[in-house]
């Protein structure tokens, strides 16, 4: 048996992906357990900055620490609020400085169809692949977050922000024109962020170890079932995806306290 508290797959870009979940005391490849039976119980919650056992209020965070840290600021989310390149605080000006001054790559890329982000170009790939893209590509690459968050806006108007999720898990997608969206998002850029454009970018292939993927989705709410027991025939992703169409979001459920075994 398998216990600790959840937090969001580490991954590595292999052919396919590789998952590994991180439980405290143990480190577990989750890719080895296609295939066999996983039984998963609650166990409580603990929040992952304080470490007190206190009810989940978002990201991993219990309420208090949620408004309080500066990983959790509304920039985090709206990258256009950012402050950092003015001088200005918003919880805690180091920290901000820290991610939201370095280079941050705007992107396309295509799940269940094609939409536009943000994040920071240290996590190329990561972040592709925590959306469950099988392919994506970098348009812009600017010296900060705020930057990024201003094309984001911009190609907003023109193009999709969010995941279906439900399609994106049953693998079910719009075929992508690459070159015709890339000039696309490029005709619809500001003027001044053209010059941080990513000269000859290339389409990055993502593949994800599923067996099966589901029909239908019927999303587990551990919390209320406190345990579940299915086979496991997929990872996408930050999705757990099992024979009877279950699936489980661990990035949606950190802080959640479990226990894990292996049949």
């Amino acid at each position: 048996m398998f216990r600790g508290v959840l937090r969001k797959m580490i991954t590595e870009k292999e052919v396919p992906i590789r998952y590994f979940l991180d439980l405290e005391h143990d480190f577990l490849m989750m890719n080895r357990f296609l295939g066999r039976n996983l039984k998963i119980t609650y166990d409580g919650s603990q929040c992952l900055n304080c470490n007190q056992s206190k009810y989940i209020f978002r990201q991993g965070f219990c309420k208090q620490c949620f408004f309080d840290i500066p990983s959790a600021g509304d920039w985090v989310m709206r990258p256009e609020l950012s402050k950092a390149h003015l001088g200005l605080e918003d919880r805690d000006l180091e920290y901000e400085k820290k991610v939201q001054l370095q280079p941050h790559w705007v992107y396309l890329a295509s799940s269940s169809h094609l939409k536009v982000g943000v994040t920071r170009k240290s996590q190329i790939p990561t972040r592709w692949i925590d959306q469950g893209a099988h392919q994506a590509v970098g348009i812009l690459e600017v010296p900060n977050r705020y930057l990024a968050g201003v094309a984001e806006v911009a190609l907003k108007e023109h193009f999709s922000d969010k995941t279906n999720w439900r399609k994106m898990l049953q693998n079910e997608y719009e075929e992508v024109k690459w070159e015709n969206v890339i000039k696309e998002a490029i005709d619809k850029l500001p003027k001044d962020l053209k010059p941080y454009i990513i000269s000859g970018t290339k389409v990055t292939e993502i593949n994800f170890p599923v067996l099966q993927y589901p029909d239908k989705v019927k999303s587990l709410n551990l919390e209320k079932e406190n345990k579940f027991s299915g086979l496991l025939k997929g990872i996408k992703g930050q999705y757990l995806l099992f024979e009877d169409q279950t699936v489980y979001n661990i990035r949606s459920n950190e802080g959640t306290r479990v226990k894990i075994e292996i049949d």
